[in-house]
């Protein structure tokens, strides 16, 4: 991408004209890829006792880095010292030219991946968008402190992100903005240059609790509180262990997270495509048949899911999720001898669900 030409940096940093600067970085940041930047301060106390209290009611399950982080996550001059400002983008992710989402969830013989997950990794996107970001900063203001996070570190980034006036936080913990829904990706700019700061945006959730109902298990447990233990996001991605035997036939054809909770939410309405050529799904993973990628080796695994998030979950935790929407499938002999292939598998965790589902079919008629 083309960047334009800048004036030359200012070597006495009380001269800059910071109001004039803290535009220039939101307009920079949409000509990268962002469709909105916001600046926030670093005073995160609301967000650090809600922090405590959802850590002490241990809602984070199996996530125990979330407390060995200590206050780092809600202290950023902790985590970057001289820190004074979070610069805060958000990039729309949804792709167009993939199946519905409601019509793969209704296909229960194939799976669903989360939206976020079709395409590329955003990680890697967002953080080489963010790091062209702080060079063109640079190009201004000279050498300045500043670290580039996307999901790398101990951030609060849906808290930051709310400060820094790009959404509020929803019902079902998500950011959401009037105008985009909440299909977005965030990313953060740490930094030590004082910009003026953005002002949040108020709530409009109203008396609405669209995502409280549909969350297949009640995972959104009271209006802004997750229990992340009985989250279908975090039984598939997060959790290494057997997923508990309660939320499995809720699981459905779930392989790799939900989005329920956004599909059903009346400001996704607004969302926006996104035209990220990254974005856009790879090898079919939009509607694939469940007992094709059941059958996948573990270098079909690695190939198919090579520079995509998936990949983090491993085969294993793969196949053990696949076995699962196996189980909840219709019964058929092509689903019964697709888990059969697999009752002997080396993984015990793997064979503890593939026998969940056989038991599922056992007396179930085949069609």
């Amino acid at each position: 991408m083309t960047m334009h030409s800048s004036p030359k940096p200012i070597g006495n940093l009380d001269d800059m004209d910071w109001a004039r600067l803290a535009l220039d970085i939101k307009s920079w940041g949409r000509k990268l890829g962002f469709q909105q930047v916001g600046i926030s301060d670093i005073e995160l106390g609301e967000a650090e006792t809600r922090l405590r209290d959802w850590l002490a009611a241990g809602r984070h399950g199996s996530m125990t880095y979330m407390e060995r982080h200590g206050t780092k996550r809600s202290r950023p001059q902790q985590l970057i010292p001289g820190t004074v400002r979070i610069i805060s983008a958000r990039m729309d992710y949804l792709p167009p030219h993939c199946t519905p989402a409601e019509d793969v969830l209704a296909q229960s013989s194939h799976a669903y991946v989360s939206r976020y997950a079709l395409g590329r990794d955003y990680h890697k996107l967002l953080r080489q968008r963010l790091r062209r970001l702080a060079e063109r900063i640079h190009e201004v203001t000279g050498d300045f402190g500043h670290r580039v996070f996307v999901d790398s570190a101990p951030v609060l980034e849906k808290a930051v992100a709310e400060k820094a006036g790009l959404g509020w936080i929803g019902k079902h913990t998500n950011l959401l903005h009037r105008e985009a829904g909440s299909w977005f990706f965030l990313g953060e700019l740490y930094t030590d240059l004082p910009l003026p700061v953005d002002t949040p945006v108020t709530n409009h959730c109203g008396a609405c609790r669209a995502c409280l109902d549909v969350c297949p298990t009640q995972a959104i447990v009271a209006p802004y509180q997750l229990d992340a233990r009985r989250c279908i996001s975090y039984l598939t991605i997060e959790l290494r262990d057997s997923i508990p035997v309660e939320f499995r036939t809720l699981i459905g054809n779930r392989i790799y997270g939900c989005d329920d909770c956004q599909l059903v939410c009346p400001w996704n309405r607004f969302a926006h495509m996104s035209a990220e050529v990254d974005f856009l799904p790879r090898h079919g993973l939009d509607a694939p048949l469940l007992i094709k990628i059941f059958a996948w080796s573990e270098e079909e695994f690695l190939l198919h899911t090579k520079g995509s998030a998936i990949r983090r979950i491993g085969y294993e935790c793969w196949l053990r999720n696949i076995a699962v929407a196996l189980g909840n499938a219709p019964s058929d002999t092509a689903i019964i001898d697709a888990l059969n292939a697999r009752h002997d598998h080396s993984s015990a965790l793997v064979r503890e669900h593939v026998a969940w589902a056989l038991a599922q079919h056992r007396n179930a008629p085949i069609e």
